[in-house]
């Protein structure tokens, strides 16, 4: 069973996530659908009309940029003197 749970958080995760974060998974794929909703362009080929299936693929596979505030927010950023 374990192993089915590992894969199952494996499958929603950003890949250059450093925190593995499916709570960032599902925030980005989120705002990548209303994009798809929209009237973007998906980049990937796909069977699916459902902007939500395409837009978690396309995050599944890093194709989606994404910034992470919170942490910009925690690091001060470096002054060079």
């Amino acid at each position: 069973m374990a192993d089915s749970n590992l894969k199952q958080v494996a499958q929603n995760v950003i890949p250059d996530d450093p925190e593995a974060s499916a709570y960032r998974f599902i925030i980005v794929a989120a705002k990548r659908a209303r994009q798809l909703q929209g009237g973007a362009r998906s980049m990937l080929p796909t069977t699916s009309k459902k902007p939500t299936v395409a837009a978690m693929e396309e995050v599944r596979r890093g194709l989606v940029p994404y910034e992470d505030t919170a942490i910009q927010k925690i690091q001060p950023a470096i002054v060079e003197e």
